[in-house]
């Protein structure tokens, strides 16, 4: 990435080949001001225009992409670096996304009823939630259609308006989806993209939007909450995480092998629910690790995934593998030599003892580590054994009991980052993988303020909340409370 701070602008390049894929805007502080004023104007028509005129254009929205596919997928993979399928799956996934927060938002967020109590009886009580008026959006790189999406649909639906700051390495992205969102809202601009560094992600955070929603580092998200807190600005913050795979003896090895090398090495291994551990009983760990041995063998770097989008990432995948080396690790694959500028091919480390940074740290590269444990509960505490709680993968028989045990936000039982596909599945993290949640009924929630409404419906016989009450009248209603609940 090179920047010409003279000239406000920059260069998005292609990591595969080093070449200019776009230049852009370095945006001020002057205009992202400028785009959050631009959509507190939209927010106030996209408002009025009420859940099912928000369906409706949203729902035409996802047709604009399913029409466009194709070309925003090349730019994801120009940008990322990333196979051009890897790109048309990840819109595909975006995809079912608008259309699920789109389908579901009134029935979620829309006014209901509910119980107003005992003392409450002569009211009638409803619940609601309001939009925030403009939500500012921070993206990561490595999924700059899918991860965003999962804010930006879901604020749009619940009818807010967005200002959207991209990844600096993946700039157009965010403008190809702004201008598939105009292609039908062309009244107004409903997704606002200002591009930059991280002083443009900064003003963002101090702009006056109503609520941030971040996706990258944990030491980006506390700096990002430190900002907003300047300013009482609520934030959504999803961070990385070191997502450990399990394997049982009751698993299906074979199915169980397939999914810790997809999870850990598509994208080139920067997931940030990608498979980083694997922890393995020891009674079947020998035939396990075989399997994963040969399937790992059988993939190409610059094929089957691309490079390192972010070109200082390789030194850390580069640290973890030598220090998970030199403190007693097995390479059953790769190693050292595996590092050829931008693109590592796949390595596997075996028996790498718990301290090293290969265990304890975020990788975000094409690097798997397998432990041998003596049983499933065993595995479960090394899993738990980190500040990171995003997602988790356990293969058993017993799947579901071992999720409850995990300390995480998600968990696929034999399958892989499969949750993350579902869009009524909450998705986000806890401890050092932030918090707050994208996707689902709690995602759509993420970008409202509850309103609760009491409307009396006639007077109570025994005037509760008055100076007219008497002594008479509050005997009257003790006897009620504890005849109700005393007994």
């Amino acid at each position: 990435m090179t920047s010409t701070v003279a000239a406000r602008t920059f260069d998005s390049l292609d990591p595969r080949t080093g070449a200019v894929v776009g230049n852009h805007l370095v945006h001020t502080e002057e205009d992202v001001r400028a785009a959050v004023a631009r959509a507190e104007a939209a927010a106030r028509w996209w408002r009025g225009l009420g859940f099912s005129g928000r369906r409706s254009r949203l729902l035409d929205w996802k047709k604009a992409l399913v029409r466009r596919l194709d070309e925003v997928a090349e730019v994801v993979a120009a940008e990322t670096g990333k196979p051009l399928d890897d790109a048309r799956l990840e819109l595909v996934l975006a995809v079912d996304h608008v259309d699920w927060a789109a389908k579901h938002a009134e029935k979620t967020l829309g006014r209901r009823k509910v119980p107003a109590g005992m003392l409450g009886a002569n009211q009638a009580a409803t619940l609601a939630y309001q939009p925030l008026g403009v939500v500012g959006v921070i993206g990561p790189w490595n999924y700059p259609v899918f991860t965003p999406m999962g804010s930006i649909a879901y604020a749009l639906a619940a009818g807010n308006t967005v200002v959207f700051k991209p990844s600096e390495l993946t700039p157009g992205v965010g403008l190809v989806l702004a201008d598939t969102l105009r292609e039908v809202t062309p009244e107004h601009t409903l997704l606002e993209v200002v591009t930059g560094f991280g002083e443009t992600g900064a003003a963002l955070c101090t702009s006056g939007v109503a609520k941030v929603a971040f996706t990258g580092s944990t030491a980006t998200g506390r700096r990002v909450m430190a900002a907003c807190a300047e300013s009482l600005t609520p934030v959504l913050i999803e961070c990385g995480g070191k997502d450990a795979l399990i394997v049982d003896a009751s698993a299906d090895l074979e199915a169980a092998a397939d999914a810790a090398v997809w999870g850990g090495l598509s994208n080139a291994g920067q997931t940030c629910v990608g498979v980083e551990r694997v922890y393995v009983v020891d009674s079947v760990a020998e035939d396990f690790t075989a399997r994963l041995v040969a399937k790992t063998r059988g993939l190409t770097a610059g094929t089957d995934f691309g490079p390192m989008t972010m070109p200082s990432q390789t030194d850390v995948v580069r640290r973890h593998v030598s220090d998970a080396l030199a403190k007693g690790g097995r390479a059953l694959v790769g190693g050292a030599d595996s590092f050829h500028g931008t693109t590592i091919d796949p390595v596997v480390i075996a028996d790498v003892p718990e301290d090293s940074a290969a265990v304890t740290e975020e990788t975000f590269g094409p690097l798997i580590v397998v432990n041998r444990v003596p049983d499933a509960a065993e595995a479960v505490r090394r899993a738990n054994a980190t500040g990171y709680g995003l997602g988790a993968s356990i293969f058993s028989k017993d799947g579901e009991r071992l999720a409850e045990s995990l300390r995480c936000g998600m968990v696929s039982v034999n399958g892989v980052i499969s949750f993350a596909g579902i869009p009524a599945l909450p998705f986000g993290g806890v401890g050092d993988s932030g918090f707050g949640r994208i996707h689902g009924e709690d995602g759509l929630r993420e970008f409202t303020r509850p309103q609760a409404v009491a409307r009396q419906r006639f007077a109570l016989p025994v005037p509760v909340t008055s100076f007219r009450r008497t002594a008479k009248h509050m005997q009257t209603m003790l006897g009620l409370v504890k005849a109700r609940h005393g007994r």
